[in-house]
């Protein structure tokens, strides 16, 4: 197995940045999900569960400094002011080190009601204990990657082969669990149209579960064509 594509996402929910190769720390790619969109009405950290409109958007990483964030025609939106007028409620960039985030998810994803809230853990603005995910190519089949916001994806046939895997690059990892979905991966972003159908295969197909999260045991880095060792064969050993 091998490492086909590297993706670092600034902002929680707002389009990324497809990198050849990444600084692994102890919270994941460095500068993935280190900031995220606050409310300032209500307080919480919104994601594209809540503000589809999130999608249209994209961040850069800059060491030190605000990311770069960009609409879908390519136009800067400079600061806090600039990113309200753009989505039509008053926001504020926040950096997650500041703090935990608290966050929203609709149960029902067919009429999106029924919203529970969690808060992240860490320093990073990632869902969970989990801050690297990964996902197998053939686990993504035709579908557009950019739904599923995984940060590293694998030359391999299933995420069934990702259970296990403890090194990527020159990063060690420890594998978690498979990700459960969300609504998000039916919303449209630029290119992709809206298409609920996609959650709906994935929960009765994969019991809503593609990619794995994973947790970073000793940082390190990692690089497209860089070998991903360790995982499950057909029978389900565990191979080095």
């Amino acid at each position: 197995m091998q490492v086909v594509d590297i993706w670092r996402y600034p902002v929680k929910s707002l389009g990324g940045e497809q990198l050849r190769s990444a600084e692994v720390g102890p919270d994941g790619i460095v500068g993935d999900r280190s900031w995220g969109l606050r409310d300032r009405s209500t307080g919480l950290v919104l994601t594209a569960r809540r503000e589809p409109a999130l999608l249209f958007l994209s961040a850069q990483y800059r060491p030190d400094d605000r990311p770069h964030i960009t609409d879908e025609h390519g136009d800067e939106l400079a600061d806090d002011q600039a990113l309200s007028e753009r989505l039509g409620r008053p926001v504020e960039l926040v950096a997650a080190d500041e703090g935990p985030g608290t966050f929203e998810n609709p149960m029902n994803v067919d009429d999106e009601t029924d919203w529970i809230q969690w808060q992240s853990a860490g320093r990073t603005f990632h869902d969970g204990r989990s801050t690297i995910s990964l996902v197998a190519t053939g686990a993504l089949g035709e579908w557009d990657r950019r739904r599923f916001r995984a940060n590293v994806v694998v030359d391999t046939t299933s995420d069934d082969d990702l259970l296990g895997v403890e090194l990527v690059g020159s990063t060690l990892v420890t594998i978690r669990k498979p990700i459960d979905r969300c609504v998000m991966v039916s919303r449209a972003q630029p290119g992709i149209e809206r298409d609920l159908r996609v959650l709906k295969q994935i929960i009765a197909e994969r019991g809503n579960r593609l990619a794995v999260g994973a947790t970073i045991t000793a940082p390190g880095s990692i690089a497209i064509g860089d070998p991903v060792t360790g995982g499950r064969v057909p029978g389900g050993s565990v191979t080095a």
